[in-house]
C-alpha cells in the first residue's frame, strides 16, 4: 500500500513543474486524474524521442501512474464534471497564469465553496501578487532573477544553460510537493483546505542560502569563482590528460590531506579555504596540473571505491546508469505499458521502511481514461456519447 494512498489528486498542470510532483505522489500511492486537452496538448507529450506507438518517453515518465482525461474547460458541461470530482479529488493542482482558473469557474474561492476542505496549490514563474505576476517566463529567467546565476558562473564567462531545470524542479516541483503535503497535514488537523502560492522565482530566491544570507546579514556581494564551494577554492572541477573531467570537493582537512597525497602534491596540505585568495589560486592550480598529468582511466584507479576523500569522476548519464551505487539503489525500474510490454524509467528516489513506490503504468494516451472517469462519476455509456459529440471531451 503506498504512504499516500487516500490522497486524490487533480492534475490541470502541463510540461515539468506540476506533472513531476503529480508523479512524486502518484509514486507514493495518491490516486492522480490529470485533466488535459487535444487542443492545448502538454508539449512533452510531443517533445523526442518517441517509443513505437509514437508516445513521448519524457511525458510517459513524467506522468506515469496517472489517468488521463481530456474535457473542453469553455464548456459548463466540462465544469461539472470538474465540480463533481471534487468532492472527492480535493487536491488541486495546477500551472495556468493568475486568474485562468477563475476565469473558468474552477478557481480556488469556486472549489472552496463546494468542498471546504480543498487544497489548491498554483504554480507560476513570479506568483499570484506583484508586478511581474502575469508576466511569461523560463526556468533561465527565474534563477536570472534571483540572483543565482551571476554567481554560479566562471569569471569574464557568460552562465551556463543547465541540463537540468533548476527553477522547475527544485523551485516548482519540490516546493509544490512540501506544500501541499504541509497543507495536507493542516487539514488532518484543522479540516480546513488551503490555497498555496507557489512562484518559482521565490523558491530559487530562497536557495540563495549560503551566499544570499552573507550579503543580507553582512553585505558581501558574492562574485563568480571568488567563493568557497563557486570555484573560488580548490572546490571545483578538473580536466584530465585526454579531456575528461574529476569534481573535486576536499574541503576538510582529512579529505584535504588525501586529495593532497593522491597527487603527489603533500607540500600543500596545510594549505585551507581560509588562507589568501593568492594562496587558494596557487593551491587550485596545483591541482590542475595534477589532474592534466594523468587519463581519465589513470585517475579512476586513484581515486577508486576505497578513497575516501571527495573525488568523484564527472560521469555522462548512460555512465551513472551503470554505476553501481545507483544500481545498487534501483534506481532504474521497469514500468508497465498498456500493451502489456515494459519500459525502463528513473525511479523514485523515497525509500521508505515497510513500503515501496507504486508504478502502476507510463504516461497514459490522451484522453485514455474519459470513460472510465466518468463511469465512476456516475454517467452511462450514452451521456458519455453525447458528451463526446458536444465536444466536452475533446
Amino acid at each position: 500500500m503506498g504512504i499516500l494512498k487516500g490522497l486524490k489528486i487533480l492534475d490541470f498542470s502541463a510540461l515539468l513543474p506540476g506533472p513531476m510532483a503529480t508523479m512524486i505522489f502518484a509514486d507514493l500511492g495518491a490516486d492522480v486524474i490529470h485533466v488535459e486537452s487535444s487542443k492545448r496538448v502538454d508539449l512533452t507529450r510531443i517533445m523526442p524521442p518517441y517509443d513505437d506507438d509514437h508516445e513521448a518517453y519524457i511525458h510517459q515518465h513524467l506522468n506515469r501512474s496517472k489517468k488521463s482525461i481530456t474535457l473542453n474547460l469553455k464548456s459548463p458541461e466540462a465544469i461539472d464534471i470538474v465540480k463533481s470530482l471534487v468532492q472527492e479529488y480535493d487536491v488541486i493542482i495546477e500551472g495556468f497564469r493568475p486568474g485562468v482558473m477563475q476565469r473558468l469557474g474552477i478557481g480556488y474561492e469556486a472549489l472552496k465553496e463546494i468542498n471546504p476542505k480543498v487544497i489548491y496549490c498554483a504554480i507560476t514563474g513570479y506568483g499570484q501578487t506583484g508586478p511581474y505576476s502575469n508576466r511569461p517566463g523560463h526556468d533561465n529567467n527565474y534563477l536570472s532573477l534571483a540572483g543565482l546565476l551571476d554567481y554560479s558562473r566562471h569569471k569574464d564567462k557568460k552562465p551556463v544553460s543547465m541540463g537540468v531545470q533548476l527553477a522547475d524542479i527544485a523551485g516548482g516541483t519540490m516546493h509544490a510537493a512540501i506544500g501541499v503535503l504541509a497543507a495536507a497535514l493542516h487539514r488532518e488537523k484543522t479540516g480546513e483546505g488551503q490555497f498555496i502560492d507557489i512562484s518559482m522565482t521565490d523558491a530559487v530566491f530562497s536557495l540563495n542560502a549560503m551566499y544570499g544570507a552573507a550579503f543580507i546579514g553582512g553585505g558581501r556581494v558574492p562574485q563568480p569563482e571568488q567563493e568557497i564551494l563557486n570555484g573560488g577554492s580548490y572546490y571545483d572541477f578538473y580536466k584530465t590528460k585526454d579531456g575528461r573531467f574529476f569534481s573535486v570537493g576536499s574541503l576538510e582537512p582529512q579529505f584535504r590531506k588525501l586529495l593532497c597525497e593522491a597527487l603527489d602534491i603533500p607540500e600543500l596540505i596545510d594549505n585551507t579555504f581560509n588562507d589568501s585568495y593568492y594562496t587558494q589560486i596557487r593551491f587550485k592550480e596545483a591541482v590542475h596540473d595534477a589532474f592534466l598529468s594523468k587519463t581519465y582511466e589513470e585517475w579512476l584507479e586513484v581515486f577508486n571505491e576505497d578513497f575516501e576523500g571527495c573525488v568523484e569522476p564527472v560521469l555522462t548519464f548512460p555512465e551513472a546508469c551503470e554505476h553501481p551505487q545507483l544500481k545498487a539503489r534501483e534506481m532504474i525500474v521497469t514500468i508497465p505499458k498498456s500493451d502489456g510490454t515494459m519500459q525502463k524509467q528513473i525511479a523514485s528516489p523515497f525509500k521508505f521502511d515497510g513500503t515501496q513506490p507504486e508504478y502502476k503504468h507510463v504516461g497514459a494516451k490522451l484522453g485514455e481514461h474519459n470513460e472510465e472517469v466518468l463511469l465512476y462519476l456516475g454517467f452511462n455509456a450514452e451521456q458519455i456519447k453525447a458528451l463526446k459529440e458536444k465536444g466536452v471531451l475533446e
